[in-house]
Order: structure tokens, then sequence, then C-alpha cells
């Protein structure tokens, strides 16, 4: 965890000459003739919407971005240097847990200030956590590689993934998803985890998993009246009354992780 600091808000981000006289330089930096240069290779380009993935055995992080084709291409690999706990939840404050699970990160869990060179937040608790009854705050995704409870990968690679994220926000994306996995939720890994206290609830977050790996597009997941992750295809496709109820929120409607806006 880390202190309270500000975070960019989405008019800032829109908003570069602004910008320049608040935040640090390695903020504003443009996109890198690398990154350019590996986007192309893979016939996508800055501006595009992200979605990240995160497992903590593997010890890596995934960024993927949207291609033309309305699917989602993996662009980039980065290794996590350090993640604090153990495989499973994170539960209360100070249990020095890495989150798993589903969440979202909005252009105001940017900061551009971070003590940890770069870092956005990722949004813990979320509903799930919330239904659950699980506390902590200011969960994030950081350079510098040191961690209690957070993930830290190099700064090299929060500063790409932070521009990446920008330059997303910028072009209009609202929120970018962060699937959190205790680790690559094949049916080797799951029968090899299959004594271990959490396997019910990572039964339930391979729903999700299955789901992206099916059609290389994120889910849009929310938590039911029973406490439990559900998935859906995409907003357009929650079932009308469904998605009334959760407009409404009428007792014992799902709430989405994914905002409304």
């Amino acid at each position: 965890m880390i202190t309270r600091r500000r975070f960019l808000t989405s008019a800032a981000l829109g908003a570069p000459l602004v910008l320049s006289g608040c935040f640090t330089p390695r903020a504003l930096e443009p996109v890198s003739d690398d990154t350019k240069r590996d986007l192309a290779k893979l016939g996508l380009s800055a501006g595009a919407r992200l979605f990240v993935r995160v497992f903590k055995q593997e010890n890596v992080m995934e960024a993927w971005l949207e291609n033309a084709q309305g699917t989602y291409t993996l662009f980039r690999t980065y290794p996590i240097c350090k993640w604090s706990g153990k495989l499973g939840p994170k539960k209360r404050e100070g249990d020095r847990q890495a989150p798993e699970g589903f969440y979202v990160v909005s252009a105001r869990q940017m900061n551009p200030n971070s003590k940890y060179y770069l870092s956005f937040n990722l949004g813990y608790p979320n509903a799930y956590d919330k239904a659950h009854g699980y506390t902590g705050s200011f969960l994030m995704v950081h350079g510098g590689c040191r961690s209690a409870g957070c993930y830290a990968i190099t700064d090299d690679a929060i500063k790409e993934l932070f521009i990446l994220g920008r330059e997303a926000f910028r072009a209009g994306q609202k929120e970018f998803p962060v699937h959190a996995f205790p680790f690559r939720m094949t049916e080797a890994n799951m029968a090899a985890h299959a004594d271990d206290p959490n396997i019910e609830f990572w039964r339930n977050l391979k729903e999700g998993y299955d789901m992206f790996e099916r059609t290389h597009v994120p889910p849009v997941a929310a938590v039911d009246a029973t406490g439990r992750y559900i998935f859906f295809p995409s907003r357009e496709q929650i079932p009308q009354d469904m998605f009334m109820r959760i407009l409404g929120r009428e007792p014992g409607a799902p709430v989405l992780i994914e905002g409304l806006k």
C-alpha cells in the first residue's frame, strides 16, 4: 500500500498543456519509438482500448490492446518483480495480500506523482470485496520492485503501461479492466490446487478467465445477490430486465464491477 496522492482526472488527461505545470515529466512523456514500432508489428496503435491481466504464480502482467477486429491482442508481458502475501484474495487492511479478482481503473486512479515512479490504483475493494466484508485501500500497480499488498513491476514497465493507459483515456476509454488471478487457470493448475481453501473462489474466477480465453474480449463482471461473480460478454448483452434492475439497484440486483458510464 502507499500513501494517498493526487490522481489524474479525466479532464486533466485530455489537457496535456495544463498537466505540464503540475505533474512529473515522466507522466507526460510521448509514446516511445520502440513502443510505436512494436505496436505497429502487431497492427496496433497507441490509444487502443487497454486490458490488463495479472498472474501471481507466474509473476507476469499482460497488456492487451483492442485490434481492428474488435478483439484484443496481447501486446506486452511484463515481469512482476514483487507481489506480497500468498496465493488467495486480499481480505483485510494490513494483511499484506495482493488482491485477486476483477477490477477497473479510471483516469482518476492514475497516479503521476507516485513515490514508486508511476502507479495506478486497482480499485480495491470492488463490489465483490465489499459484499464479503473485505477491507483495504490504495492497492496499486507501481514501479520500484517493492510491495506491501501491491503489484510492483519495473520502472520501465510501469512507464509504458501508464502511457498506454493515458493514451487510451485520451482516445475515449472510460476505464480499463484489470483481471488479477492466482495463476493461469488451466485445468492442470486447478487440479494442482484442488485442496486449497480458496478453490471455490478460484473456480468462480475461472469463469471470467475462460470467457476471455474463448472470445479475446474482456467480459463485464458483476456480483450477484449471493456474492458470486457473474459475467457478460458485453454491457450490450446484459439481459434487458437484469440491466434495468442494475440501473434501479433493486434489492438483490447484481452490481456491475465495470461502471455504467
